[in-house]
């Protein structure tokens, strides 16, 4: 076992392990292909028939796009700028923001993390009744047992783990793919056509399109895995390239799990199905060994996008550390590059959300809509930097005028991000206020450790705001307007 940063040279002055453009695009499908596709034909069942499906995709497809261009172009335009999510918010709209981008992304993949254990726990209750939907003592337990596991197998080393989430791409990629071609071979086109529309209970096309939205963000998260692991790149080039190639690797299969599955069962049928409702739709098509087939699949693909989120959700508070924005105990780290303090808080929170799905009526779509929903805010500041790049290059110390399209990209990328917090709804921003807010006492801490002054008069404004709403959401959640 290796030590910590006490025996070993400080960070800044060795070498980060250097990844290939194939390590980094394994990076992104990696993280985005997990839980998410898994429960897509139920999530999308349970909102919207055909035809608001494929505008949802449309929507989302471009949207995400834009932002995926968003992180190819500012790899380009600021290289100077580590662990992207949370650097961009931080040069473009000062500390205090920064600092919440960060916490919020991080956050964000500590819950999305808690959901692959969540699915992995319910495709096991499917034959050990003991287990329910993922959410009882018996799952939360054994979920535990594995969080800590990947915390000490993460541990040995960075490389290591990239490594194997590379391989383990590859194998979770086959099964989704097998379903598409077996769904398209057994495709019914008259429950394809009555699902058209959608059931009754979907409601007005918009609504349908709405409904989505946030199972759209939680399956397309990763895209920007690249831009976070940046100073680990072989070349700087193969961040922005890696990110394009993984979204689009991504984006099809995606889209065709969800189209296909209206072709084998009614859309009410499919919203009952127990998660992961992809193995309940093979099931009905070729029989059981369907479901095993998948079951198999999910859990080899919720480890590896498990493997690749840890790491990426200990690396944003690894860089934010060594910029100040962190405490400094977040700055540690192992002669094999782990920064394992920042390891270690992003497995404690995990593990207290995965406690927390015991009181949830629904442990995965909770789990799955609030980690969108934490993202949201860290997106939407990098897409504005971007708009704030492209209008004003000498002041955002870029030199030298971009093409004319990088404004227009960017300005789609803020306005799609603006409106999934509208789509997010009431309920999962105040949440999120819950878990920011409190935030605000390590970026005093980092503030007292360098004898600054702890806010401006904009950042006490925004954290006055970040209070007023984490209280508005303790009061609606004692008065029960909202349930988690």
């Amino acid at each position: 076992m290796s030590h910590v940063e006490t025996t070993a040279p400080p960070a800044a002055e060795r070498p980060a392990a250097k990844l290939t453009l194939l390590t980094l695009t394994a990076m992104v499908v990696g993280s985005m292909v997990g839980a998410g596709v898994f429960s897509l034909p139920r999530r999308f069942a349970q909102e919207t028939g055909v035809a608001g499906a494929l505008i949802a995709w449309a929507i989302a497809g471009t949207g995400m796009l834009m932002l995926a261009f968003v992180f190819q172009s500012l790899a380009v335009r600021r290289p100077d700028l580590d662990a992207g999510v949370y650097a961009y918010a931080k040069a473009g709209f000062g500390e205090y923001l920064g600092f919440f981008s960060a916490f919020g992304y991080w956050a964000s993949a500590c819950v999305g993390n808690v959901t692959y254990w969540v699915l992995i726990m319910s495709t096991i209750g499917a034959i050990w009744p003991a287990l329910g939907d993922g959410d009882t003592v018996l799952a939360v337990v054994l979920s535990s047992v594995g969080l800590w596991a990947f915390f000490l197998f993460i541990r040995r080393g960075v490389k290591e783990a990239a490594a194997i989430n590379k391989i383990v791409t590859v194998a979770k990629i086959v099964p989704i793919l097998v379903f598409v071609v077996l769904a398209l071979f057994y495709l019914d086109t008259d429950v394809f056509a009555q699902n058209w529309g959608g059931a009754d209970y979907a409601g007005s096309l918009f609504n349908q399109v709405r409904g989505t939205m946030l199972a759209t963000v939680f399956v397309f998260l990763g895209v920007e895995g690249a831009s976070v692991y940046s100073r680990h790149a072989k070349r700087r080039e193969d961040v922005g390239r890696a990110t394009i190639l993984g979204f689009l690797s991504v984006f099809a299969v995606f889209a065709s799990v969800t189209i296909v599955s209206y072709g084998i069962m009614p859309m009410a049928e499919i919203a009952e199905l127990r998660q992961p409702s992809m193995a309940g739709v093979l099931e009905h098509a070729v029989g059981t060994w369907g479901e095993v087939f998948v079951s198999v699949g999910l859990i080899v693909s919720v480890l590896g996008a498990y493997l690749a989120w840890t790491l990426m959700a200990a690396e944003v508070l690894f860089v934010a550390a060594k910029d100040d924005d962190m405490p400094r105990f977040l700055r540690q780290s192992t002669t094999e590059d782990v920064p394992v303090p920042a390891l270690l808080m992003t497995t404690v929170l995990s593990q207290v959300v995965l406690i927390i799905t015991m009181f949830s009526d629904d442990a995965f779509n909770f789990a799955l809509d609030l980690t969108s929903a934490l993202s949201l805010i860290p997106f939407l500041l990098a897409a504005g930097f971007a708009v704030k790049i492209a209008l004003w290059p000498q002041r955002e110390r870029v030199t030298g005028q971009g093409p004319r399209s990088e404004l227009v990209v960017a300005v789609i990328a803020t306005v799609y991000t603006a409106f999934l917090l509208y789509a997010a709804g009431l309920k999962f921003v105040l949440v999120s206020f819950l878990i920011y807010a409190p935030a605000t006492f390590l970026f005093v801490k980092a503030r007292r450790e360098q004898n600054r002054r702890l806010f401006s008069p904009r950042e006490a404004v925004i954290c006055a705001v970040s209070v007023a709403g984490a209280a508005v959401g303790v009061l609606a959640l004692a008065l029960g307007w909202i349930e988690l």
